[in-house]
């Protein structure tokens, strides 16, 4: 029998030499010209403090060239209808693959995305019901709440040639699944008008209380008051009917008030424009506080939040109608699809199968299908987007993470640890972004960017082995093995904050009284209900100050200075100091470029291709009119001023000619959560996911609240910077403030005062309080998950 010997030949075929992803001068962002070699089929870590280059080198330019390429091989037609990538700045890039990016970038908010329809497990549930449903209602989109019924009548123009056309009658059906009370958002939301007007005042009297409102000289309130639509005298629960239909509802007229020509529109829809249509993130906090108080969303009554009409609802497999399915925890549902046995939809059972099986293995069993994707944590919404890809059959892939482990409890962190191997076991590249050291430990090779943030990293301080990094005298290296100790004391309660029968998602008629005056940690797994007792049960007032997790919103144009609202200060004391309109000194403003439009650069638009941007030669980038720049303050002009790091304009604003004590205040809150070395017209753009959550806390930071609410601070912060972190909570608490953060950071819980530890499990298994006391009492009591963890994690 012949035997075959060309699997014993020494020599390596040539195919195999290409085991490298190769990066050399990349310069995207503040990368320096970097230059990695990057192992394939291994699982590379990508470390360093946060703002250091790591989501720069890995999704800017390995990630972002690799979409690049795949996308250049469809047909320019096809190009036209995709979006036009440029090609990142770097020399060389040499053994790429196709690249699967899984961010941290939270799902649509749009309330008519939820877990099922992000994950296309609901398009497979449609189909079953349409398939077994009883009774038999129509196709898939029958079952389907996005999805509205249609039935149109008529007569339609038939063209059969020059000469021969013809009117029939045709009539159209489509059968929806949708709620037609609530549309199929599953809620209704209805204005408060006792908020919006003291019914027992005249206009004349000053009868509204919208902020803003009140001046009788303001243009909005004489438009009512000089109408004629109602008696500017009389008060408005003496109206009729009529006047108050007009007034509440009235379609957008021309009237004439003080001989002006104005447009009357009723008080509803003015205020749904005027206030409704903003993202509350970015409103001033009494305009946001007045929203929260006069919009109220219910359960449509129609559909029990449901979001499907009555057919779909009928509609059933055995006892269970797709509203059940999708409102069952995924765990049991999955169960309940095993359970199913009819041939005709095998395949269709496997893959859903699969995909429910999926959720129980990345930890989110606990999630149901209707769970709006809006209201999931980063972490959360992560796992959901890995969801497609646990299955695939791909081989060869560079898989590229955010972050994994952000939202994950340190039980978990292990079960995320396998999924991370398992990729890579099945041949593929994969590329991690991460600050946990647990997940830094399993890495088959390293990384470490740095030595510093912004301008002062951008470098590789590291390359090779975990014992490499532990040895190596890099920021990383020696925070590695960094583990906080238990307080000698912890500080006495002023107060409690009392919560009772909370109820929210899974939470069980919790009672609890969170201690005030003091730093309290609230924990659990993920999915025990932290965020549901502290977002949905804290009382949300003008005392409390509240950061979630929802990401900041912002354009290029947007920057530090314009979020914060630090530019106001500044455009003022520049127009004071030199004795012109604020205005001037906006870039989005009167002080634009003409050429740019304050841009700073010229975009062209290549069809197909990517577009291409240069530098505004008229105003050399600094995106202001040219005569703007001829006014200074303090030797500067405004775009200097602008390219300042933090820490250089604290120093700038806090003395001399330029001081400005409220433009001070707010680069010191900057400073504080360690963002001195941002640049003040820095895009928002360019800014990593831990630089925009410390952006965010420094805004709230000039909120004046008495009960501070975090969660999750320490996402996307390293190793270094969590310890900062810890020091501006005890500022805040040692200020005589209420901190409260939910957190799974075992140094936050090692350095809580207080820690509330919910569970035991997730979802239905969650909802209760199973540990109320010090973190010494939890360590020593080590009862929970929690506390076993962070036993192990201080060394007791």
């Amino acid at each position: 029998m012949a035997t075959r010997t060309d699997r014993q030949s020494p020599t390596p075929h040539a195919s195999d030499s290409h085991d490298l992803i190769r990066v050399h001068g990349a310069r995207v962002n503040n990368l320096k010209d970097v230059s990695v070699e990057i192992p394939k089929r291994r699982l590379t870590v990508f470390t360093g403090v946060s703002g250091s280059g790591k989501s720069s080198l890995v999704f800017s330019t390995i990630a972002a060239e690799s979409q690049r390429m795949i996308n250049e091989t469809y047909s320019t037609f096809v190009q036209g209808f995709m979006p036009t990538l440029a090609r990142p700045e770097v020399d060389v890039l040499e053994g790429l693959t196709t690249a699967i990016t899984v961010d941290q970038q939270r799902m649509g908010a749009d309330p008519r995305s939820t877990v099922g329809t992000a994950t296309d497990a609901n398009a497979m549930l449609r189909i079953l019901f349409s398939r077994l449903g009883e009774p038999h209602i129509g196709p898939p989109g029958a079952y389907s709440f996005n999805t509205a019924s249609v039935r149109a009548s008529g007569g339609i123009t038939v063209e059969r040639g020059a000469a021969r056309t013809r009117t029939v009658k045709a009539t159209f059906n489509r059968t929806g699944g949708m709620c037609t009370r609530c549309e199929g958002r599953g809620s209704v939301s209805d204005i408060d008008l006792t908020q919006l007007y003291d019914d027992s005042k005249s206009l004349a009297e000053g009868a509204f209380t919208i902020p803003g409102w009140k001046s009788d000289s303001q243009w909005t309130v004489q438009v009512y008051a000089q109408s004629g639509f109602v008696d500017p005298d009389k008060p408005i629960r003496a109206y009729t009917k009529k006047e108050l239909q007009a007034f509440l509802y009235g379609e957008p007229v021309k009237v004439k008030v003080n001989g002006v020509n104005l447009t009357y529109e009723g008080l509803i829809p003015k205020i749904q424009k005027s206030f409704l249509s903003k993202d509350k993130e970015a409103m001033q906090p009494h305009i946001r506080a007045f929203v929260e108080r006069a919009v109220t969303f219910t359960t449509c009554p129609e559909c029990d939040g449901t979001r499907l009409s009555e057919g779909a609802r009928s509609s059933k497999i055995g006892r269970v109608s797709i509203a059940d399915a999708c409102a069952m925890e995924i765990r049991n549902l999955a169960e309940w699809v095993r359970g199913l046995d009819e041939p005709s939809v095998a395949p269709l059972l496997t893959a859903l199968q699969q995909t429910l099986d999926s959720f129980e293995e990345i930890g989110l069993g606990y999630l149901s299908l209707d769970r709006p994707a809006g209201t999931l944590s980063g972490g959360e919404a992560q796992r959901v987007k890995m969801v497609r890809h646990l299955g695939s059959s791909l081989t060869d892939i560079t898989y590229v993470f955010d972050e994994p482990t952000i939202g994950l409890h340190p039980h978990d962190i292990q079960r995320m640890n396998n999924l991370l191997l398992r990729l890579r076991d099945k041949g593929n590249t994969v590329l991690v972004v991460e600050h946990k050291p647990e997940t830094i430990a399993i890495a088959d090779h390293i990384v470490d960017l740095g030595p510093g943030a912004g301008s002062e990293g951008g470098t590789v301080c590291f390359e090779g082995t975990v014992e490499g990094l532990r040895a190596g005298d890099t920021v990383t290296g020696r925070h590695f093995d960094d583990r906080a100790t238990l307080k000698e004391s912890v500080r006495k309660p002023t107060g409690a904050l009392e919560i009772r029968k909370a109820s929210a998602h899974n939470l069980r008629d919790v009672d609890v009284d969170i201690p005030l005056g003091v730093l309290t940690v609230v924990t659990g797994v993920a999915g025990s209900g932290k965020s549901s007792l502290v977002h949905g049960s804290v009382p949300a007032g003008e005392n409390v100050v509240s950061v979630d997790q929802s990401p900041i919103k912002g354009s290029r144009r947007s920057n530090p200075a314009t979020y914060t609202g630090l530019l106001d200060p500044i455009r003022k004391a520049f127009a004071k100091a030199n004795g012109v309109k604020p205005a001037l000194f906006s870039a989005n403003s009167e002080g634009a470029c003409p050429t740019c439009n304050g841009a700073g650069v010229i975009f062209t638009d290549l069809g197909m291709m990517a577009g291409t941007s240069t530098t505004c030669e008229d105003c050399e980038g600094k995106r202001f009119d040219s005569s703007v720049l001829e006014y200074h303050l303090g030797g500067r002009d405004i775009s200097e001023v602008l390219a300042m790091s933090v820490a250089e304009a604290e120093e700038f604003f806090g003395a001399g000619e330029a001081r400005t004590p409220a433009a001070h205040r707010i680069l010191g809150h900057l400073a504080d959560v360690g963002l001195g070395y941002l640049r003040l017209g820095q895009p928002l753009t360019t800014l990593s996911g831990g630089e925009r959550q410390r952006l965010k806390l420094a805004t709230h930071m000039t909120e004046k609240g008495g009960v501070y609410v975090l969660d999750e601070p320490t996402a996307g912060l390293h190793l270094a910077d969590v310890r900062q972190l810890l020091g501006l909570l005890d500022r805040l608490v040692d200020s005589g403030k209420s901190v409260i953060v939910v957190e799974h950071h075992q140094a936050v819980m090692a350095h809580a005062d207080w820690i509330i530890d919910l569970g035991p499990g997730a979802g239905h298994d969650g909802g209760r309080i199973v540990f109320e006391g010090t973190p010494a009492d939890l360590v020593a009591d080590r009862s929970t998950l929690t506390g076993e963890h962070l036993a192990a994690y201080v060394g007791a």
